[in-house]
């Protein structure tokens, strides 16, 4: 979308000369001179922006902008209303069937130039984090590749640990990294050979070693962007089985040692874990979960962070009932 053109609709020539003139040599233009024409335009070029003036023929700007914002293919694109009609009312009612800015006539050359390119940042910015998230779907989904259930448990989890993290007072920005970065835990897995991953059975101890080495992958293959994020979940993908008493892996981190984001994590992994039904295990009762976790709390987890997650459960089993509403949903869809 970024390479489309920015489309000018005015019914006046005059005001589209002065768009021209103001755009031409940085942006491709296309130009309409009706509500309807903005329409067909619209959906020929799909145009990175629109600059829509209000009073056209056929069709008002607010009617142009209230179809485009109820279609899903166009929803998205950034009007601007460039208008005459500077009553603060009128601006109003630009923003309410969803315009991103407004500006008056007389048009500006300058002001026009600044806001086109204020907005097209604001595109730029908004695919790149799109871009981004999917980065991270696709990592987290890797890592569980050979897994047999829907894949919600790497997304519920991880919310599971965004509140753990918020009650014992992790800042917002940390808490949404941590949120992003918990689903990557397990990345390294797809270093690892089916016929260990698959295995039905036990696995022996060369086979446990290999098992094992996920945690060091992961963090090799995340530890190579410098974003805070992707830090963030290295330091959770090398470090979420070590054990509070020092008999974890892969480096027998103990206690404090331990980073807190991966004492954050292991809790709620083992909670959703053991939550859940595999082909291998009913899920288990509540009463069940809460006394494993508190029976390693000191051994295993970080007993100051499971009495705060046994503080917090009503929050975590509404979580819990709205990411299984999702599942079930999400299961419905394909059967």
């Amino acid at each position: 979308m970024i390479n489309s053109p920015i489309l000018c609709a005015d019914d006046e020539p005059y005001n589209l000369g002065i768009l021209r003139m103001a755009l031409k040599e940085h942006h491709p233009l296309v130009f309409s001179r009706s509500g309807q024409e903005t329409l067909y335009a619209v959906a020929k070029h799909r145009p990175a922006l629109i600059l829509l003036d209000v009073q056209m023929p056929d069709m008002d700007g607010y009617e142009v902008c209230r179809r485009l914002k109820r279609d899903a293919d166009t929803e998205n694109i950034p009007v601007i209303f460039v208008t005459g009609m500077t009553q603060e009312i009128d601006e109003k009612a630009g923003f309410e069937v969803g315009a991103v800015d407004y500006i008056t006539k007389p048009i500006s050359v300058p002001i026009v130039q600044a806001r086109v390119q204020t907005h097209l940042s604001l595109v730029r910015a908004d695919r790149l984090k799109e871009s981004y998230h999917d980065a991270i779907h696709m990592l987290g989904k890797a890592g569980h590749y050979n897994d047999t259930d829907t894949g919600v448990h790497i997304w519920r989890m991880a919310a599971y640990s965004r509140v753990l993290a918020e009650t014992i007072g992790w800042d917002m920005e940390r808490c949404n990294l941590l949120e992003l970065a918990a689903p990557m835990h397990d990345t390294g897995k797809i270093g690892i050979p089916d016929a260990i991953l698959k295995k039905p059975g036990k696995l022996d101890q060369e086979e446990w070693k290999i098992m094992k080495s996920h945690s060091s992958i992961g963090h090799g293959i995340l530890k190579q962007s410098k974003a805070p994020l992707f830090q963030l979940a290295a330091e959770i993908a090398l470090n979420h089985h070590e054990k509070w008493d020092g008999t974890g892996y892969p480096n027998g981190l103990s206690a404090m040692e331990i980073p807190e984001s991966a004492r954050i994590v292991a809790i709620a992994d083992v909670f959703d874990a053991l939550s859940m039904k595999r082909p291998y295990k009913e899920a288990w009762s509540l009463a069940k979960i809460q006394d494993y976790l508190n029976e390693n709390a000191g051994s295993h987890l970080d007993s100051q962070l499971v009495e705060v997650f046994m503080d917090i459960m009503p929050t975590i089993l509404e979580i819990k009932a709205n990411w299984d509403a999702r599942e079930l949903a999400l299961v419905e869809n394909f059967s």
